[in-house]
């Protein structure tokens, strides 16, 4: 059995945690070794695909990688993610029956904001760490500088249109831990199994935060 991590702990060890789309559940344990090996080691398996939860049980076979489901929308996706061995759960948005089943498994919620609003109805559950989501359409980098006055003690993991090139334009804010992006599993590297190519964008990907 893995030790149980906080989001806290989740979210500090990964600069960047990719959002994985995996169509094909053999391409689990060597994508996630070539992650790994770039210094990339907390990973999120969207629940987008049929092999999504086979991937997420082949990829928690792999040393060092911490492994969460995303794309997670009610608790029987979280009690399906969770038995095939996810570590934490990450969701689009926010439902309290959600959150009270994250907290009836005893796993991290990374759930959706994005606004004042969804944020205040995550302070009631009990949440204080959040993913702000989708982060470039609902406001990006100024958005969340905006949020930093009323919600102080609030943290951010924004996602949706995060990439190499505008990252550190979030890095640059007291309120962000930590991001989320798929730029470093890019789909013809994948097919072709070009997990050398991966290995060296999550070492990019991993440089970012310092």
């Amino acid at each position: 059995m893995s030790q149980a991590l906080t989001v806290d702990q989740i979210m500090q060890t990964g600069a960047v945690i990719p959002v994985l789309v995996i169509d094909r559940a053999a391409d689990a344990a060597p994508m996630a070794s070539a992650l790994v090996k770039g210094g990339v080691k907390v990973l999120e398996v969207t629940l987008r695909t049929e092999a999504a939860i086979d991937a997420i049980r082949e990829m928690t076979t792999v040393e060092g990688a911490i492994v969460g489901a995303g794309t997670v929308l009610n608790a029987r996706q979280l009690d399906r993610a969770v038995e095939a061995g996810a570590r934490f759960i990450v969701s689009p948005g926010l439902t309290e029956g959600l959150a009270k089943a994250a907290e009836h498994a005893g796993v991290p919620l990374l759930a959706g904001v994005a606004t004042a609003a969804d944020i205040m109805r995550g302070l009631d559950l009990g949440l204080m760490r959040f993913k702000f989501f989708p982060a470039e359409t609902s406001g990006g980098a100024p958005a969340l500088k905006a949020f930093a006055g009323p919600f102080g003690a609030v943290k951010f993991c924004p996602t949706g249109g995060i990439s190499l090139a505008n990252a550190m334009s979030y890095f640059a804010l007291s309120n962000v831990v930590c991001v989320g992006g798929s730029w470093m599993t890019p789909k013809d590297a994948v097919e072709a199994g070009d997990w050398g190519r991966i290995e060296t964008l999550a070492r990019e990907a991993a440089a970012l935060r310092g």
